[in-house]
């Protein structure tokens, strides 16, 4: 039987998460992100907004997460040496952590990186052997002023 946790009872706790990830690219792709060359637009202006929607909308996709209602959120991209990194910090008042919240921002962020760049990472066959997504994992989680 799938149900959700009963979180009825709970007091409203101040919470706050914030998890990380890499999405590895070929030093080209990467050269053209920061050159603002991509042909689909900003690649890491278009991540930030997709990671901030996707928190907001964590309940809609993972069936037994609570509707939380967030009270902050931050993303934050850059370009490092062969990848490009996501941190993303989501913070809320309530009944139940938000780490879910923040694990499918950095997720969703990095999906958005890779269909920005996806024509430039493909092989010859169409496929895309050294891209690849990896790290993803909550740095820190903090319930209560702690």
């Amino acid at each position: 039987m799938a149900r959700m946790v009963d979180v009825g009872g709970k007091k409203d706790v101040k919470r706050k998460a914030v998890a990380t990830g890499e999405i590895v690219l070929r030093q080209a792709t990467l050269t053209a992100i920061e050159a603002g060359r991509i042909a689909k637009g900003d690649a890491l202006a278009s991540a930030e907004v997709a990671a901030l929607q996707a928190i907001k909308k964590v309940w809609e996709v993972l069936p037994h997460t609570h509707q939380i209602p967030i009270t902050s959120a931050g993303v934050n991209l850059k370009v490092g040496d062969g990848f490009v990194s996501a941190t993303v910090t989501v913070e809320a008042t309530y009944k139940t952590g938000v780490e879910m919240e923040a694990l499918y921002g950095v997720s969703v962020a990095l999906l958005t990186v890779w269909d920005m760049v996806k024509s430039l990472e493909k092989d010859e066959a169409g496929q895309y052997p050294g891209t690849k997504i990896r790290d993803i994992r909550l740095v820190s989680k903090v319930k209560g002023d702690g």
